[in-house]
């Protein structure tokens, strides 16, 4: 079928708008109408090296719709169904599977670096030259064919674009809290970085009965917006990691017992680590450039019990974790709808990151 679609040209080039050869769903794979596409940071790490993928790629990896078709074997999900998405659709069969962690699924990782679906293969095309995936979703488009793991089924009532942000920065910082670091009443919370995925812990934190929590950004105006979510102080970012985690520990009264961290700079990684007090952990969300080195004082782990955490995908398992996210959504517990600020045609999706690293957008959604 033909879709438009926003092409990524290739690694620091233009996005270009396009018109693509979608194929049919194969075995195990499902065709989705797509509704609703935030935009990512992690997008943006594809366009500027941080995380290289094969190009010309279709980017998106937070993505909602309603399936149009099912190739054969599916049985999770069935022609009509809303499903949010997610990157991550594990095999179920490799060691890290079996030890209950698909987040790591150690199939998925290799396949999703070749552009393809899981068997390495992409399904859009451009004038008969394959056009590559990206993280198996490629939501910047008006339509997808995914893995049949990466749709979750969510009830009618969930607005799209609500479950497009759950498909990756609200499980990715509501994961952070509630599944990696297993916050729990009382608990001494700061947020290193208060974009989408930042604000999305701060939520979860608040929500767990964590206090205080406390947000940390180079912003003011995003320390404002923390603030507005919940946040008991904002600390503004005092130019170095020791600086800023001084100001933490003094607005704590001794440091924190969870750090999460949500930029991806070695920096903000360590004035997080810094900000914590005895057995306290800071958890890190963001993703580094490749080369990029994290240096802490060694004596302070044993002697403290600090502690670092690493989370990827919020230690989640999306089946479980989406319709619960959405859940308390609806409940009033979570208020993931202020997180989109910006709605954007498609081909606007250039104007999307502009918007994200301008800090004047929270959250930016396409509407296909």
């Amino acid at each position: 079928m033909r879709i438009r679609g926003v092409v990524l040209e290739q690694t620091g080039g233009p996005l270009t708008p396009s018109e693509l050869d979608l194929a049919p769903p194969g075995p195990g794979e499902v065709l989705v109408r797509l509704r609703a596409s935030g935009v990512c940071h992690s997008d943006w790490n594809a366009v500027d090296g941080t995380s290289e993928n094969p190009c010309p790629c279709v980017l998106g990896h937070e993505g909602a719709g309603v399936v149009e078709a099912v190739g054969e074997g599916v049985t999770r999900v069935a022609i009509g169904d809303h499903v949010a998405l997610s990157w991550a659709p594990w095999c179920g069969e490799c060691g890290e599977c079996r030890r209950d962690l698909p987040q790591l699924c150690s199939t998925v990782w290799p396949a999703m670096g070749t552009g393809g679906l899981m068997d390495g293969t992409p399904r859009l095309s451009r004038d008969g030259a394959p056009v590559f995936h990206y993280s198996f979703l490629s939501t910047f488009a008006e339509a997808t064919v995914v893995p049949e793991r990466s749709c979750v089924p969510i009830d009618r009532d969930v607005p799209f674009d609500v479950a497009a942000l759950v498909g990756c920065a609200v499980t990715t910082g509501v994961g952070a809290v509630w599944r990696t670091a297993g916050v729990k009443p009382g608990d001494r919370v700061a947020v290193f970085g208060c974009g989408g995925v930042g604000i999305s812990a701060l939520m979860a934190a608040v929500a767990a009965g964590a206090e205080p929590v406390v947000a940390v950004d180079a912003a003011p105006g995003k320390l404002d917006v923390a603030r507005s979510f919940g946040a008991s102080e904002g600390v503004l970012w005092q130019g170095d990691a020791e600086s800023t985690a001084e100001a933490v520990r003094e607005a704590t009264a001794g440091g924190v017992d969870y750090a999460i961290e949500a930029t991806g700079r070695p920096e903000a990684m360590e004035a997080a680590f810094l900000s914590t007090r005895n057995r306290g952990a800071a958890v890190l969300i963001g993703i580094p450039r490749a080369d990029a080195v994290l240096s802490l004082p060694a004596t302070t782990i044993p002697r403290m019990e600090r502690r670092v955490l690493g989370s990827i995908y919020g230690s989640s398992k999306p089946e479980r974790d989406f319709p619960h996210t959405l859940g308390l959504y609806r409940a009033g517990r979570l208020p993931l709808d202020r997180l989109v600020t910006h709605r954007l045609p498609l081909e606007q999706a250039g104007r999307g990151f502009e918007l994200m690293q301008s800090g004047e957008a929270l959250r930016v959604v396409l509407e296909p």
